[in-house]
Formats: C-alpha cells, sequence, structure tokens
C-alpha cells in the first residue's frame, strides 16, 4: 500500500508540473435516475501558478431507460480550488439537453473522482423517465500528455 501512495503522490508531482495542461479521455459510472456510463474526453488547465485550476469535459452518457438505450451529448465544467494536495476538493456543473447538474466531490491527484449532486430536470424528452435527482458518481481520468 506503501508503494501504490508514493507512486500516486509521485505521478501527482509529475502530471501536475510537467505540463501547461492536462488532456485524455475519462470514463465514468453516474447514477441518476438509472445507471448511466460516461465516455468522452477532458483538458484540465492549472491556473496562477498551479494554485488552482479548471477542466472542461465533452461525454457521451450511455444508458438504458425503460427498455430503450439511450445516448444522451453532456458538457461539463470542473473548478478545483487547489493543487497543493494529493486529494483535491472539487465543484463541477454538468449540462445535458434535459438536466442541469451541480456536484461536489474528492479528487486523487485529478485522475480518480468520486463526486454527489443533485440534477435538476430542465426538460424531458418523450417516451423517457425524468433524469433528476440525486446523483453520485465515480470516474477515472487518463492524462496523455503527464510526461
Amino acid at each position: 500500500m506503501k508503494k501504490i501512495f508514493l507512486s500516486i503522490t509521485l505521478l501527482t508531482g509529475i502530471c501536475v508540473n510537467a505540463q501547461d495542461f492536462l488532456i485524455g479521455p475519462t470514463i465514468s459510472y453516474q447514477s441518476q435516475a438509472g445507471n448511466l456510463l460516461k465516455v468522452g474526453g477532458y483538458y484540465l488547465q492549472p491556473l496562477v501558478g498551479d494554485s488552482f485550476g479548471l477542466k472542461l469535459e465533452a461525454n457521451a452518457q450511455f444508458a438504458y431507460f425503460r427498455n430503450q438505450s439511450v445516448v444522451i451529448p453532456e458538457g461539463s465544467l470542473t473548478f478545483y480550488p487547489s493543487f497543493n494536495n494529493l486529494i483535491l476538493p472539487f465543484i463541477e456543473g454538468e449540462l445535458t439537453p434535459y438536466t442541469v447538474t451541480p456536484k461536489i466531490g474528492l479528487s486523487v491527484a485529478t485522475m480518480v473522482e468520486l463526486g454527489f449532486g443533485y440534477g435538476f430536470d430542465i426538460k424531458t424528452k418523450q417516451d423517457l423517465k425524468p433524469i433528476k435527482g440525486f446523483t453520485f458518481s465515480l470516474g477515472i481520468n487518463i492524462p496523455l500528455n503527464a510526461f
């Protein structure tokens, strides 16, 4: 366990300090009115000498609701108020054509994220139940340019 913790700590320092930005694929699981698989890409920009950062993300949400498969586009903006620790808090806003979801959570080196929030229904798709209510997610961001 010590070796894993040390490896993540060293990788965090390399990822945040080696590049002016991070970019790569992301995959996550989200529970919100059902189970969603989210696949997409992200761009993370540290700002003000790595004091805080912003991440832009574009995803496709894959779901199976009421005996039909659905793909829903999603965009999100994440704010990391600090980059000084291995465990980073974050605030995130997600937007789909049907839901607005503010979230808060914790991230391990910006690579593994656990978020909690509440989705507000802005438009219900015909023949689909509303995608709203309490949500939690677990995601992995894979930086392609970390070294």
